[in-house]
């Protein structure tokens, strides 16, 4: 828990606004993975954030998630065009807009992007743009030994998946995982609540080495994370 203080302590100190009024943020995780949040006022919720991240290998960089707006997004591009790098790939952990506001920017400029078959069809269900490569199996690995992506069951939503970093042991539990603050689930609308705590333990028994975890919203933690969110459903079923 020591490491996770600290790297909170130095992201705080490397986050900045990519953008004068642009509501993206970039912080520096490790060498070569870096964390994206933006903001967007939701109704039912207020201001909430969304996490996402940057993952370099070599000259291209593969995105976890978008930014929630079409104009965050293209903040996102510009920075890693300003490092020198290509976009690989871009991986939409759900259908819900904090995963997948920016799709349409990206396939409009012939960027690879990756969705599950389910979150696609969820996608064209509410009349919005699907990504334009599909994974159909449980795992994919998106870049050999070091970005695999993983379907562990439903919980937050029926198609949510996480993103496993070898190289670093860190998971992306995006919205499958609360934070440290959270006393409820959040956005519960699309969400399988009975189903979501064997799709935590599912998660926990493909990657018993996780260091560290980045939830949807809220502060990176560790595997704590998961068992916080497993508890969480438990109580609201």
């Amino acid at each position: 828990m020591r490491f996770i203080l600290c790297l909170l302590l130095m992201m705080s100190n490397l986050a900045f606004d990519a953008q004068g009024a642009s509501k993206l943020k970039i912080a520096q995780l490790s060498a070569t993975v870096f964390q994206h949040t933006s903001l967007s006022d939701v109704d039912t919720y207020g201001l909430m954030a969304g996490n996402g991240l940057i993952v370099i290998e070599g000259k291209q960089a593969y995105l976890i998630d978008t930014p929630w707006s079409a104009a965050d997004t293209k903040t996102l591009i510009q920075w890693v065009t300003a490092k020198g790098l290509t976009i690989g790939g871009v991986i939409i952990t759900h259908f819900h807009l904090d995963s997948s506001g920016g799709l349409a920017v990206f396939n409009k400029l012939k960027i690879k992007t990756y969705a599950t078959t389910l979150t696609n069809q969820l996608l064209k269900a509410n009349n919005r743009e699907p990504a334009n490569n599909e994974i159909t199996s449980d795992t994919f690995d998106l870049v050999s030994g070091a970005v695999q992506v993983y379907y562990p069951g439903p919980g937050h939503t029926r198609d949510n998946v996480v993103v496993w970093l070898a190289k670093s042991n860190l998971l992306f539990g995006g919205c499958l995982v609360q934070s440290f603050n959270s006393r409820k689930l959040l956005n519960i609308e699309d969400a399988s609540i009975r189903d979501w705590p064997k799709s935590l333990q599912n998660v926990m028994a493909k990657y018993p080495n996780i260091d560290m975890v980045i939830p949807g919203p809220g502060q990176i933690g560790d595997v704590s994370l998961l068992e916080l969110t497993q508890q969480l459903a438990r109580k609201s079923q």
